[in-house]
C-alpha cells in the first residue's frame, strides 16, 4: 500500500482553499495509507537558538536539545516512510507559511536529507513524488518571480532530492465570489484527476 503524507499548512482551518484540495485528492484515493501534519493546529517550533542544537546534523549535547531532536528525526522519518507527499501551500504576502518554513527547518538535516560533496550539495531523499495544492488571492507569472512561495518550496524540496513535483494551483481567489468558485472547481477537479 502506498503511503503519503499530508501537510497542511493554512491558517484558515477547513475554509483553506488548499485544505479543500487536499481533501478532494485523498478522496479519489481511499486505498492510500496517510499521515496527516497540521503545521497550524499543531505547529512545529520555530527555529531559535535553544532549538537550533538539537536539529542540527550531530547529536545535540544536553538535555535541552533531547526533545527537538526527537521531533526532528520523527518528522524526518515520515518523509522517508511517505511514498507521496501531498503540501498544501497557500500563498502569504508572497512566501510559503512561516509554519511550513518550519517544517523545512527541522527537515532540512546535513547528513540526513542533504550531504555536501566536492561537486556541491546532494540530496539524499530520492524516489518521493509530491503533489502541491497551491491556493492564491491574486494571479502571478510565477517565472517573474513576484510569488516566491512556489519557488521557495522547490528549491526545498529539491536541495533533499526530490525533483517529482506537480502543481495543482486554485488562483484569483480574492477576485469575487464567482471567479473564485471557478477556480476552486476547476482546481479540485485537477487534483482530483492525479493519479
Amino acid at each position: 500500500m502506498r503511503k503519503v503524507l499530508v501537510l497542511r499548512a493554512a491558517a484558515t482551518g477547513a475554509a483553506s482553499v488548499s485544505n479543500q484540495l487536499i481533501d478532494a485528492w485523498l478522496a479519489t484515493h481511499p486505498d492510500i495509507e496517510s499521515v496527516e501534519r497540521n503545521l497550524d493546529t499543531h505547529p512545529v517550533p520555530h527555529v531559535t537558538s535553544s532549538a537550533l542544537a538539537g536539529i542540527g546534523r550531530q547529536a545535540p549535547e544536553g538535555r535541552d536539545f533531547i526533545a527537538t531532536r526527537a521531533l526532528a528525526d520523527s518528522l524526518i522519518a515520515e518523509v522517508f516512510a511517505a511514498d507521496i507527499l501531498l503540501i498544501g501551500l497557500p500563498l502569504y504576502n508572497f512566501g510559503i507559511p512561516s509554519t511550513l518554513k518550519s517544517w523545512f527547518d527541522y527537515v532540512l538535516r546535513a547528513g540526513t536529507t542533504f550531504r555536501y560533496t566536492a561537486e556541491g550539495p546532494e540530496g539524499l531523499v530520492n524516489g518521493k513524488r509530491v503533489i502541491v495544492a497551491h491556493a492564491r488571492g491574486g494571479k502571478y507569472d510565477d517565472a517573474a518571480g513576484i510569488a516566491l512561495g512556489l519557488a521557495h518550496l522547490k528549491t526545498l524540496l529539491g536541495f533533499m532530492g526530490i525533483t517529482n513535483v506537480e502543481v495543482v494551483t486554485a488562483e484569483g481567489l480574492a477576485f469575487g465570489p464567482e471567479i473564485a468558485q471557478t477556480a476552486l472547481t476547476q482546481a479540485r477537479e485537477q487534483i482530483a484527476a492525479l493519479a
